[in-house]
């Protein structure tokens, strides 16, 4: 087994997600969330939070990826209104 590496930031009900392979985003709240990934696939998710127990289906390869330069951008005008920097 290969080493990782990931690193979320949680702007609110918005994650963006750094990897070796690239940038993901996501939203979502309690057991529901749903996003792309890095490779551009989006997917969504179910979960039992306390559990570890989820459900995600999806792998449909998205037209664009430009909405990951949009909610990093977002995130980063969010956090500055207020008055923190999260990265």
């Amino acid at each position: 087994m290969g080493w990782s590496f990931r690193k979320s930031v949680n702007l609110g009900p918005f994650r963006v997600n750094v990897s070796r392979s690239g940038l993901g985003y996501s939203v979502g709240a309690g057991g529901f969330r749903t996003g792309v990934r890095s490779n551009g696939r989006s997917y969504s998710s179910v979960s039992i939070p306390g559990t570890g127990v989820r459900y995600t289906s999806g792998g449909s390869r998205r037209k664009t990826s430009s909405g990951c330069l949009v909610m990093v951008a977002a995130g980063i005008g969010l956090s500055f209104a207020a008055g923190t920097l999260f990265f």
